[in-house]
């Protein structure tokens, strides 16, 4: 038992206090993240639209997200990483205030794409501020930390939010938009004068971690880092339907409230934040990069054929634990090949497409994952993404030999 305490506090240590106050802003943000585990329901039970149209706006989240990742990188190399932050921070606030007054898909998929844009934009930014503010040895330790950050806030937001919807769906937009204001100030005076170091890319201790190197070209011109980044979004649009038809199936399916799928949403976050930096701390040490992330991938796949196996209440919380494993496994390391490979001229531009690899994602997956479910059921859609997953897999297996 002590061992395993102490692993869990070296699992921590490291980190300057600069990761600390980026994650506890992004934990501020993301406590807001209510709209969009419940946006599908909302479309669908309070205003009445199909599955088919729900599943059209919901992949204006991602059209915009596509936008906003392009934008953040590129204003995070001209404009620089706190601009681009405060500026997206500040200015996604007062849409939150507005998107309840649209109630035609039309409106409501043009007000979700102006704000996917404007959150998105954060991202790519967000990561560079992590790589300028963290040591170079600890860096994956800090985006595991920022996103534990994520996860702590996606676990309390959407119980919270499955509690407002219960009242009034409204109120979920309202919480949403107070959170973003209340990070843009906690962001705004600490960081304004704050100074990070040099962006080299980081060294690690894992025995087949990517090579530190220097790389001036684009990323659109590096052939393997496009592969990489194509495997990631394809892994990303699996992931996804925890955003978009895993709420519906819970629905639909296992007749669950509001409240009741907020919590099995939760229990994601809630996993993330009390497992994510001690595997991703021995991760390090005994897995390295590659088989990481090649182990994550495949408990995606295997997190979703799970729901076809067993149709019992407990089973939703066990396949929503194995995607959390998932997550911890693959995504802080895939955030750390895109370091890896740029260079101080190119960083933003890498993160930006790394972030893009996941915002097209958001398109795909619930305009794919709501037509493959209302015309085939949701069982064959389980089917499908596990299969993609095992390809995916395989594909991630060669291609960071090469990386």
């Amino acid at each position: 038992m002590k061992k395993f305490l102490r692993a869990y506090l070296e699992s921590y240590t490291g980190l300057s206090h600069a990761s600390w106050m980026l994650a506890l802003v992004m934990f501020i943000n993301r406590c807001g993240a209510m709209v969009l585990p419940f946006l599908g329901i909302y479309m669908t039970q309070e205003l009445g639209l199909s599955l088919e149209k729900a599943g059209v706006v919901l992949s204006c989240f991602g059209l915009g997200a596509i936008t906003g990742s392009f934008l953040g990188g590129l204003l995070s190399d001209k404009w620089g990483h706190f601009n681009t932050q405060i500026t997206s921070l500040v200015l996604c606030t007062p849409p939150y205030f507005i998107l309840p007054l649209f109630k035609t898909p039309e409106l409501l998929g043009a007000g979700i794409f102006v704000l996917s844009v404007i959150t998105e934009t954060l991202r790519p930014a967000n990561s560079v501020a992590i790589m300028y503010h963290s040591r170079p040895e600890s860096l994956t330790k800090a985006f595991s930390l920022n996103r534990m950050a994520l996860n702590l806030g996606f676990s309390i937001g959407p119980a919270i939010g499955g509690l407002l919807a219960a009242i009034s769906f409204q109120l979920l937009f309202y919480g949403n938009g107070i959170s973003a204001g209340l990070a843009a100030l906690l962001f705004y005076f600490y960081f304004r004068n704050r100074k990070g170091r040099v962006v080299t890319a980081p060294k690690s201790e894992a025995p087949d971690a990517p090579v530190e190197k220097v790389i001036s070209r684009s990323p659109y011109r590096d052939g393997p880092f496009l592969v990489f980044s194509l495997l990631c979004c394809f892994y990303s649009i699996c992931f996804f339907q925890l955003l978009s038809t895993l709420p519906l199936y819970y629905r639909d399916v296992h007749h669950l409230s509001e409240s009741g799928a907020g919590l099995v949403l939760a229990s994601n976050g809630l996993a993330v934040v009390l497992l994510e930096m001690l595997l991703v701390h021995i991760a390090e040490r005994k897995l390295g990069t590659r088989r990481a992330i090649v182990i994550g991938t495949l408990l995606c796949g295997l997190s979703y054929v799970l729901l076809n196996l067993c149709d019992a209440h407990w089973m939703l919380y066990f396949a929503m634990f194995v995607m959390s494993i998932s997550e911890i496994l693959a995504m802080p390391f895939m955030a750390t090949v895109a370091v890896s490979r740029s260079s101080e001229q190119t960083k933003g531009a890498y993160m930006g497409l790394n972030a893009l690899s996941f915002s097209i994602a958001h398109v795909f997956s619930p305009f794919l994952g709501t037509r493959i479910a209302a015309a085939y059921g949701f069982e064959t859609l389980w089917w499908i993404t596990g299969i993609t997953i095992a390809l995916v897999t395989l594909g991630m297996y060669f291609i960071l030999k090469k990386l």
